[in-house]
């Protein structure tokens, strides 16, 4: 504690050598201690201080949180408002996903980091309230001094050679009448639930982006057995067309034609395999693997992006409420109550810093009489600083933390407005996916017929190759596409688990107005529901 540096007559574990009433001569204490004070009015002085510590006053501003303008669509129904809701991505069935993730949440750097700043911030939390309370420490020295003969004091040549040893304990307690340490103590508690809601951010935002980046994989394992299997197509369909040119039973340009369409499939096989490798890199970094399994290793394959369940609807009427699910939100908060209450501490520096101090020990100059009865020796002390002329130096000190603290509130007040802009964002774009999905779909199944057409119109004599090869380019760049489509359908799911801080499980929610009533109505799809 600051105190003990500021005590009179102690410094440091020789302050004990400073003690009023003892002299020395003859290698014994010459002169015995005063009489101290009845130790019923020391008892009783230390009563008063204690009563009036426990009724001490705190300055600065206590924490409320911010009031904002919510919009009414989100102000209805209940949720469980608890933390992140854990294991949802489980509710997307694929044992391969869930193996990553568990993965990552073991073996992630980031993550550890984060724990660790838990950590950290747990024990600063420890020593905040530390300060709060008295400081016993054990105090020990033993010295041998030889004195001049032309000082103060009168040695001769058998006396100037002098011994002193000393050991007890020394209490030493800062009185908290401002609440300057119980102002630090709110404030690390708060830093600490703010770390710990990082953690949680740090948590959610990565097992987003493993199930965001196992989902690309998957649609480029798809969208490259697609173009293979195009590319397998299209070099057999260039050969026949190299054996009927030939044969001279057509053109050249078919031939070139068919050459230049097996060139661009091949291209991009070549493109998706580098996709392929890319994202599986990205996923053994998320997944905290060694470097030479990110070299060397491979990812293992769960289910097929045209496989995976279908995502749930969103309920309509989803409550604010839900929101402090997120922990940014938790994090912005506290970082803003940390903030106030560091107010307090810097306003509390205005007023008289109290100190109270206490001795009880042995002191001889005969080391086998020091624990003896002549030898004990106590001492209890006050002392009190406060500032006068200080050049403006807590008043800056208040003027920073106040503005500390504003900023911390402009921080909160965007961390909301960011919540409520990404959730509206995921919720739309949960709902549209769906729907280009369908749309992708339907193009699919129109092309595949349109190619079998232009084939058979080929065939027979009624069109050009070129024909062939516009229905098969379309088909190709509509199944990337559709593979593309599924992947941000699955991946929008993702987006509105993160946003609402991991799902939206124990929701009331409002009824739903007319135009949206359609939107909300059951779906016939398998659901995904979030894992509790």
């Amino acid at each position: 504690m600051t105190s003990m540096t500021g005590l009179t007559g102690m410094t440091g574990l020789t302050g004990l050598t400073g003690l009023t009433g003892f002299t020395y001569g003859k290698g014994r204490h010459a002169a015995a201690p005063a009489r101290p004070a009845p130790r019923r009015l020391a008892a009783m002085l230390a009563t008063a201080m204690l009563a009036a510590t426990l009724a001490g006053c705190s300055f600065g501003p206590d924490h409320a949180r911010p009031a904002m303008d919510l919009p009414d669509a989100w102000r209805a129904g209940t949720a469980d408002t608890g933390t992140v809701q854990d294991g949802w991505w489980k509710g997307f069935g694929d044992p391969a996903l869930d193996a990553l993730v568990a993965s990552a949440l073991d073996h992630n750097r980031d993550l550890a980091k984060a724990i660790a700043n838990v950590d950290e911030a747990r024990a600063q939390l420890g020593l905040a309230r530390a300060n709060q309370m008295p400081r016993i420490d054990a105090q020990g020295a033993s010295q041998r001094q030889r004195y001049s003969l032309d000082g103060f004091n009168s040695f001769d040549e058998s006396t100037r050679v002098q011994d002193l040893h000393n050991a007890g304990g020394a209490l030493s307690y800062e009185m908290d009448l401002w609440g300057r340490y119980r102002r630090a103590s709110e404030a690390a508690r708060a830093d600490l639930l703010s770390t710990m809601a990082a953690r949680d951010t740090v948590r959610l935002a990565l097992v987003s982006e493993v199930a965001r980046t196992y989902f690309d994989l998957r649609a480029y394992d798809q969208q490259l057995q697609i173009a293979r299997n195009t590319l397998a197509s299209r070099e057999s369909t260039q050969e026949l067309r190299k054996v009927r040119h030939e044969l001279g039973l057509t053109s050249e340009l078919d031939y070139r034609q068919a050459e230049a369409e097996a060139a661009s499939a091949r291209s991009s096989v070549h493109t998706l395999e580098n996709g392929v490798s890319a994202t599986e890199t990205a996923l053994a970094v998320l997944t905290g693997r060694s470097p030479r399994d990110i070299v060397t290793g491979t990812v293992e394959r769960g289910l097929a992006v045209d496989t995976a369940p279908v995502p749930p609807s969103v309920p309509a009427g989803l409550p604010s409420a839900l929101l402090e699910r997120r922990p940014d939100l938790a994090q912005a908060e506290q970082q803003l109550a940390a903030a106030s209450a560091r107010i307090g501490v810097a306003k509390a520096a205005y007023f008289p810093s109290i100190s109270l101090t206490g001795l009880l020990g042995y002191e001889s100059s005969d080391l086998t009489r020091l624990f003896t009865g002549p030898a004990g020796t106590w001492r209890y002390a006050g002392s009190v600083s406060m500032p006068i002329f200080d050049f403006g130096r807590v008043k800056a000190g208040v003027e920073a933390a106040e503005a500390r603290q504003r900023a911390a509130l402009a921080g909160y007040e965007k961390a909301v407005q960011d919540a409520f802009r990404e959730a509206q964002n995921a919720l739309v774009a949960n709902r549209k996916a769906r729907e280009v999905v369908e749309a992708q779909t339907t193009q699919v199944e129109a092309l595949r017929r349109s190619l079998r057409l232009a084939k058979l119109r080929y065939d027979n004599g009624y069109s050009s190759y070129l024909e062939v090869l516009d229905a098969e380019r379309s088909l190709f760049q509509a199944e990337v596409s559709l593979a593309s489509a599924r992947r941000d359908q699955l991946t929008a799911v993702v987006d509105v688990y993160r946003a609402l801080g991991g799902g939206w499980a124990g929701i009331a929610p409002q009824a739903p107005h007319a135009a949206d009533a359609s939107e909300a109505a059951p779906q016939p799809e398998k659901p995904v529901a979030a894992a509790q």
